[in-house]
């Protein structure tokens, strides 16, 4: 079975304010459309997503490389035409239709409106009317309405395609939403369970509504770090701050600890900060023979400082000798003490090159390390 979904996107909606349409004005860091496209572009059971613009709105189309543009109409109705039309040669079995102006639509509610089509010709979210209701004239209540089975209607309505494309070619046009186009057709159309969180942004304080449903956007980096050092005589090797007993030492011109550089440079990664050379480099003679957690303890103050904190990190050594299980505890938490984690944060861990390269020939030792960055 193929599901399709039309995005109507092709009204001005002059009532939200702004000095463009609604649908591309800015939420969360994105576009209105962005995200409404998103939800149904990014949901497993969706095979097609056409996108109906207004005229003027085509040189938007680049932004959805993946969707099938079709042009809008005068009417909402009429884009919901155009949207059908341009899957009538190669026809899906389902058809969703949705407003541009729900960009919080759930895979739930997707899915509720999908299933409920195996035993019906339409299906469409709402909730149930809950508050009381007056009539009015001329500022006055003048009465009250029993709101018993009354519904507060929202999209995706979806209906089995060759039946809704046929409602729309009849229908004279005006329609409020395609539930009225199918009903006027003789179409069943089943009532699924709405979610207060698709709201319709339609006035300026909608937008409001809506970043604060969808919360603050988390702000997650990820860096990556390698290192290599050779061996040159000595009696121990400095590993992520941990002196491991061996019948060489790593040569650098700090203490030459190839995990805590490779760790730092994933941090400074994270940041788009560069790397350990540009912020200690190897020309000043004041870093001869550094302590790498200098190094170490500064990527993690700059972070703290842009507003990050460290969420995790991960340290492979990769060597022959000297063995690293042995200490790797030790490792940890030394890494977490420096960076003010807990050591579950910590991982460090090693592997053989099986005697390949210059790690397999006991050259040196190299180190990889990834890093990930929360915004606090």
């Amino acid at each position: 079975m193929e599901i399709a979904t039309i995005i109507v996107a092709a009204g001005r909606g002059t009532r939200a304010g702004g000095d463009v349409p609604k649908q591309w004005r800015a939420l969360h860091g994105r576009r209105v459309a962005d995200w409404t496209f998103a939800a149904f572009a990014g949901h497993p059971r969706i095979d097609r997503v056409v996108l109906v613009l207004h005229p003027d709105d085509l040189g938007q189309a680049g932004a959805f490389p993946e969707a099938l543009i079709a042009t809008g109409g005068a009417s909402r109705d009429a884009s919901v035409r155009a949207g059908l039309e341009a899957l009538a040669g190669d026809p899906p079995d389902i058809v969703l239709i949705h407003d541009v102006a729900r960009p919080l639509v759930s895979p739930a509610v997707i899915d509720r409106v999908i299933d409920a089509l195996a035993d019906s010709a339409g299906a469409a979210p709402a909730l149930a009317v809950t508050d009381a209701l007056w009539r009015g004239a001329a500022g006055r209540v003048a009465g009250t309405q029993d709101r018993t089975g009354l519904y507060r209607a929202q999209t995706p309505q979806g209906f089995r395609f060759k039946a809704i494309l046929d409602a729309h070619r009849a229908h004279p046009g005006g329609a409020a939403d395609d539930v009225e186009v199918a009903r006027a057709a003789g179409l069943d159309v089943a009532i699924v369970a709405g979610d207060e969180a698709n709201l319709k942004i339609t006035g300026p304080d909608d937008f409001a509504r809506a970043e604060q449903l969808m919360g603050e956007a988390m702000d997650i980096r990820v860096g990556q770090g390698y290192d290599v050092h050779a061996f040159e005589p000595g009696e121990a090797c400095i590993l992520c701050g941990v002196a491991v007993p061996h019948d060489r030492k790593l040569k650098g011109h700090s203490d030459a600890d190839v995990g805590m550089h490779a760790l730092t440079d994933a941090i400074y990664g994270a940041l788009a900060e560069g790397d350990i050379g540009q912020h200690f480099p190897p020309s000043d003679p004041q870093w001869k023979g550094a302590e790498s957690h200098v190094f170490l303890a500064h990527a993690v103050q700059l972070a703290r400082a842009k507003g990050y904190e460290i969420s995790n990190c991960d340290v492979t050594l990769i060597c022959e000798r000297p063995k690293i299980g042995p200490h790797a505890g030790a490792m940890r938490a030394e890494l977490a003490r420096i960076m003010a984690l807990d050591a579950g944060r910590v991982s460090v861990k090693a592997t053989t090159s099986e005697r390949l390269g210059f790690t397999g020939r006991e050259e040196g030792i190299a180190a990889q390390a990834v890093a990930t960055l929360v915004k606090a």
